[in-house]
């Protein structure tokens, strides 16, 4: 399939306003994305000597920790730089699918609302290697420090997609040929049982409310993580992480 640039005729994720990034992946990964636009670095001496050749050709303000602090969320882990960053564009589901390979994995988050769940996604999604995560327009964190912070980097490197209609976007996902599997504790098939090449979407609900009546009705496939302990549900982004890897090892099998 032919690719084709990403559009950007939709507004930046999370309004126009510039956010506070902030941590050293965040931050670095954030200066490595050409379409990341940054506007300001804060960095103290000993994080602007350790990063140096990160920095090059950079403008950096040398700030104490305590001064770097008063730009960021009480207790922000910041080891030491921050940079003010213009959100980025949001690509639609068109473009997203239209980079897939024949051989891909996306996540679907059915109302997943906490920053750091999702942030934690992004970077498993990251480091496995997912084309996209996709969620909803409503009851969706926006992009935020807190965010990409628990992304570790995965913030820039794994497209983010707001869908208004999540039902109406796993049908577009079905006819552009994804299976949707959807995790949930009533699936009758664990998920490393299943064959996992070609084009697959996992979808995943909220903690405690799991999947919409609308959004298990999309699904193919109702599917389970089998556990061994007392505790039979795993926290979502643990679950995603989970499931990325049982695709990827699928894949050198």
């Amino acid at each position: 399939m032919r690719s084709r640039p990403l559009r950007t005729a939709k507004p930046p994720r999370g309004g126009h306003q510039p956010m506070w990034l902030y941590g050293r992946h965040p931050v670095l990964a954030a200066l490595a994305n050409p379409e990341r636009r940054i506007e300001r670095i804060l960095a103290t001496r000993e994080a602007a000597d350790r990063e140096a050749a990160e920095f090059s050709g950079r403008s950096v303000q040398i700030v104490s920790r305590e001064e770097l602090a008063r730009h960021l969320p009480a207790g922000a882990v910041h080891q030491g730089m921050a940079a003010l960053a213009a959100p980025l564009e949001e690509p639609s589901l068109e473009d997203v699918l239209a980079r897939c390979r024949e051989d891909a994995l996306l996540f679907a988050l059915d109302r997943v609302t906490d920053p750091h769940n999702v942030g934690a996604i992004l970077r498993s999604a990251a480091a496995f290697g997912l084309a996209g995560v996709l969620v909803t327009e409503r009851h969706a964190p926006a992009d935020t420090g807190v965010l990409a912070k628990a992304a570790s980097g995965g913030l820039e490197l794994v497209p983010l997609v707001r869908a208004v209609n999540l039902a109406r976007a796993l049908e577009q996902l079905k006819q552009a040929g994804f299976w949707l599997y959807g995790l949930e504790e009533r699936g009758d098939a664990p998920i490393d049982t299943l064959d996992l090449r070609g084009r697959v979407c996992i979808v995943l609900g909220a903690e405690g409310e799991g999947l919409r009546r609308l959004t298990e009705e999309k699904c193919d496939r109702l599917v389970i993580i089998p556990t061994m302990g007392r505790l039979s549900a795993l926290n979502v982004s643990n679950a995603a992480a989970i499931a990325a890897y049982e695709w990827a090892r699928g894949r050198r099998g």
